[in-house]
């Protein structure tokens, strides 16, 4: 299970400084599991685990086969949500190289995401990849209307109905969408489309492990009810208030102990490549969550050893308003052993016969120590190996840390009022009907030099 260690931060934080929190975390905890918080509507992703695998999977695994007999390449379209948490765990399970192995040996289509950006360029690299190829779509939005996901969506659409055909189009598009309403949801229903539902009282943040994630990991192999059940497992560890059984509970707790002291940024720090978009994943997560009335810890992130040699100097004598929390795999799914070769002059030989994953630890706790010792706290979140049903676990610890941080901030983790301001400009200047009182005003603004 995942565990945490304050080994690297006890020098920073004394354990009554985080400790005292306890009262204040039972209270939250308690409200969060009576729906007695802001943003209560969307409380589903708390037992959503225990709760899709009792429901079943069945229908997903249908799709998901469809999918692998007609395509050779899966795109998945959608931004924030709605394609992170796919994109994170994809990458945590399956090689990093997966598109380019034989397709007899990934056992499924490639995977590809669109719509998380507006660039002509990057689209029409993904169209000249595609050329050639079996497709399938599967476009993720609640509304249809995210201009992102949407652009890529009528782009590709039409792309593949210029390929097979407007009917044959029809069967190789998936949506996962609201239930009931939205331009896409009225789009499916017109078009028949098979559709999946991303529940009602499930934020975009915190929907991996509903139809959003779980239909385009279980389409590349993925094994779905593994990531559940480990998520489950964690659902039910994790149910504790208290501090000694609690891991998710006591970073939630350290974390806001140190932003109390002026931690105000936090740094998620990994040694796999395969972490990434994990990192991205958790970015969202906490920045969506936290960041709002003014308050937050700012959410960044670090690729080890890589970022070692570019923000290395930065994190060990910069401006001392960071705290390190590392996220270690403690198995990793394969090693390396160092050859020995003693005529080649490169420094290495004492290292001869050692696996490469005890070197990239040994720099892992070198490192640890190191930025500890120029006042960085580090926190050590172990997770036992990159299985599906780790990485089930370790999305849930950190949503139900995120959620009781939060909390504890005094914020609402569940809604981003924030991320609606740069649309109304856009939409302004983009000249979309509606918008033409605020496209005056921005225009004056731009003209003023304002």
């Amino acid at each position: 299970m995942i565990d945490l260690n304050l080994q690297f931060a006890k020098d920073h934080i004394a354990d009554e400084e985080w400790q005292q929190l306890q009262p204040f975390v039972e209270d939250a905890h308690r409200r969060l599991h009576q729906g007695q918080v802001p943003g209560a509507d969307f409380l589903g992703w708390i037992h959503l685990p225990s709760q899709t695998l009792q429901s079943g999977v069945a229908d997903i695994l249908s799709a998901a086969e469809e999918i692998r007999a007609q395509a050779d390449a899966l795109v998945v379209i959608g931004i924030g949500g709605s394609y992170l948490g796919a994109r994170a765990a994809f990458e945590w399970v399956k090689p990093e190289y997966y598109n380019q192995l034989p397709a007899e040996v990934r056992g499924g289509p490639e995977l590809y995401f669109a719509g998380n950006h507006l660039s002509p360029v990057a689209l029409q690299q993904l169209l000249n990849v595609l050329q050639g190829k079996r497709v399938c779509l599967n476009v993720i939005s609640k509304s249809g209307t995210t201009t992102e996901p949407a652009v890529a969506f009528r782009i590709l659409r039409k792309w593949l109905q210029d390929q097979v055909g407007v009917e044959e189009a029809r069967k190789r598009i998936y949506v996962t969408t609201d239930r009931a309403r939205g331009a896409l949801k009225k789009l499916a229903d017109e078009e028949g489309y098979r559709t999946f539902v991303i529940p009602d009282d499930v934020g975009g943040r915190y929907s991996v492990l509903t139809p959003v994630g779980l239909l385009p990991l279980a389409a590349v192999g993925v094994d779905i009810r593994a990531l559940l059940e480990g998520a489950m497992q964690a659902e039910q560890r994790l149910s504790t208030p208290k501090f000694e059984d609690n891991p998710a509970y006591r970073y939630a707790a350290v974390r806001n102990a140190l932003y109390r002291k002026g931690k105000t940024t936090e740094v998620l720090a990994h040694y796999e490549p395969s972490l990434r978009l994990f990192a991205e994943w958790w970015k969202q997560l906490y920045g969506e969550s936290e960041g709002k009335d003014f308050k937050g810890i700012y959410p960044s992130s670090v690729a080890y050893t890589t970022d070692l040699h570019s923000l290395g100097q930065y994190i060990q004598e910069g401006y001392r308003n960071l705290f390190e929390t590392v996220v270690n795999i403690e198995k990793p799914a394969v090693d390396l052993t160092l050859p020995s070769n003693p005529e080649v002059d490169d420094g290495l030989e004492y290292l001869a016969g050692r696996p490469l994953s005890w070197v990239n630890d040994t720099a892992r706790v070198a490192t640890q120590l190191a930025h500890s010792d120029g006042q960085v706290p580090n926190l050590l979140v172990t997770v036992p190996d990159q299985s599906e049903a780790s990485l089930g676990q370790t999305f849930y610890f950190f949503e139900l840390a995120c959620a009781i941080s939060g909390l504890l901030l005094g914020v609402n983790p569940f809604n981003q009022p924030g991320v609606e301001a740069y649309k109304v400009n856009m939409f302004a200047l983009l000249g979309k009907p509606g918008y033409e009182t605020q496209r005056n005003a921005i225009e004056g603004r731009l003209k003023a030099g304002n």
